[in-house]
C-alpha cells in the first residue's frame, strides 16, 4: 500500500512549527514518506512500525499528535487507539486501508480525531493534521489583550469591540471578518515573528482553509487595505515578510 505524493506545487516552504509527531505504521515506505513530507513542512517527526515502538518513543517524549495505522501485525490500530484514548491528551489521526463508513464511524467514537482511508495524498492529512492541532492549542492560545478596547498604530485606530478600523485621516477602512482576525492576531502579537501556524491557530475560522498560502493571500489583502491609507507608503513596513520565518507586524500597538 503507498501513499500518493504529489508533485511540487503542494512542496512549500517549511514553516517550523515545531510540533512534534509520531508516525506509527508497520509499511517502512509509508514511513519514510510521512516522516520527509511532514519535516519539509517543519514538523519534528518520529515513526515507529508498531505499538511496541509507540510505547517507547512516548515514554522517551512527548507528542502533540500521533498518526496512526490500523492495519498492522500484532497490537492492531483499533487496540493501540483504545489505550492512547483511556490515558487521554494525544490526539490522533488514524489510516487505514479499510475505507468503510463503519469503521471510521467506529474509529471516531473509539477516540480518533479524524480518520483517512489509504491511500490519501500527504497534502490532506498534512491538512488534517493542522486542523487538529488548532483545535487542541486554541485552549491554550493567550487569552485576547484587547477585548473591546480601542488601539491605536502607526496613526490608525481599531475599535476592537465595533470592529471599526480607521486610517490616518479618520476615513473608515472596510475589513472582512478574515481580515480583522489577521489584524487582531497581529495588534494583539505586535513586534514578534510570527510563522504561518501561528496565524493560523490565532486568525483563521473555523471555515478557513488550513493551508500556509490561505495567509500569505490574506496578508496581502490585508497590506492592499493599509496601502490605502498610507497613501501606498508604508503598509510593506507594517506587516513585514521575515524570510523563511513567517511575518511580523512592527508597529507599536497603545490604547486609544
Amino acid at each position: 500500500m503507498t501513499l500518493q505524493l504529489t508533485p511540487s506545487p503542494d512542496m512549500l516552504p517549511a514553516t517550523m512549527d515545531g510540533s512534534r509527531i509520531l508516525v506509527v505504521d508497520d509499511d517502512a515506505d509509508i514511513r519514510a514518506l510521512l516522516s520527509d513530507f511532514l519535516e519539509q513542512h517543519g514538523f519534528a517527526v518520529t515513526a515507529v512500525a508498531d505499538g511496541v515502538g509507540m510505547d517507547r518513543a512516548i515514554a522517551m517524549q512527548d507528542f502533540d499528535i500521533a498518526v496512526l495505522d490500523v492495519m498492522m501485525p500484532g497490537e492492531d490500530g483499533l487496540s493501540i487507539l483504545r489505550r492512547l484514548s483511556a490515558r487521554g491528551g494525544l490526539p490522533i489521526i488514524m489510516l487505514s486501508a479499510i475505507g468503510s463508513d463503519v469503521d471510521r464511524i467506529v474509529g471516531l467514537e473509539m477516540g480518533a480525531e479524524d480518520y483517512l482511508p489509504k491511500p490519501c495524498n500527504p497534502r490532506e492529512l498534512l491538512a488534517r493534521i493542522r486542523t487538529v492541532l488548532r483545535r487542541h492549542r486554541r485552549n491554550a492560545v493567550d487569552e485576547p489583550v484587547s477585548g473591546g478596547q480601542r488601539l491605536r498604530f502607526a496613526g490608525w485606530q481599531i475599535d476592537m469591540g465595533a470592529r471599526l478600523l480607521t486610517d490616518p485621516d479618520n476615513v473608515v477602512v472596510t475589513l472582512t471578518d478574515g481580515e480583522f482576525r489577521l489584524l487582531r492576531a497581529f495588534i494583539e502579537h505586535p513586534r514578534r515573528v510570527l510563522s504561518r501556524d501561528q496565524l493560523l491557530d490565532w486568525s483563521a475560522g473555523s471555515e478557513s482553509e488550513s493551508y500556509d498560502r490561505a495567509i500569505d493571500v490574506q496578508v496581502s489583502r490585508l497590506r492592499r487595505k493599509l496601502e490605502r491609507g498610507t497613501r501606498g507608503e508604508g503598509s510593506e513596513d507594517l506587516v513585514r515578510t521575515i524570510r523563511n520565518e513567517g511575518y511580523m507586524f512592527t508597529a507599536e500597538v497603545r490604547t486609544a
